[in-house]
């Protein structure tokens, strides 16, 4: 559970293929450039946003109450 796995390249693990297919982000690669990069899932399992290392839990907030409706 708390091993080491690969965000990028080849070896990446299948949760943050999924994540970077689903949500690109606005730069020429899909490649997680930093830690902390963040990534907001439906209850039905879609990726529908990404954010950057600076952006904080307080900015997303605002986004969680429209994934129940």
């Amino acid at each position: 559970m708390f091993a080491k796995i690969d965000v990028n390249g080849d070896d990446a693990a299948p949760l943050y293929q999924m994540l970077k297919e689903q949500q690109p982000g606005e730069d020429d690669s899909a490649d997680i450039k930093w830690n902390f990069e963040k990534f907001l899932v439906n209850p039905q399992g879609e990726t529908i946003a990404r954010w950057g290392t600076r952006t904080t839990p307080e900015d997303i907030a605002a986004e969680l109450p429209n994934l129940m409706s």
